[in-house]
């Protein structure tokens, strides 16, 4: 997978500046994480990577990279 690809849509998804973001961002502490862009970025799982994630699991996920993990190994 390709990161940095990943980080686009990432930050597509919550309306962020890309060159914020890394793979270790600790997503839930940007501002412009919510609610909303929590179904933003499970949405966007679903339709880009065929991830179906439950909640019980992202919420084990801290960072960008551990999202990207997370994708690898499901995949």
């Amino acid at each position: 997978m390709d990161k940095q690809e990943f980080i686009e849509k990432f930050a597509e998804a919550l309306f962020a500046e890309e060159s914020s973001l890394s793979i270790s961002t600790v997503f839930r502490t940007l501002d412009e994480w919510s609610s909303v862009s929590y179904l933003s970025v499970i949405a966007m799982l679903d339709e880009e990577y065929d991830i179906q994630i439950e909640n019980c699991d992202f919420k084990n996920l801290i960072t960008i990279g551990d999202i990207i993990s997370y994708i690898e190994s499901h995949q």
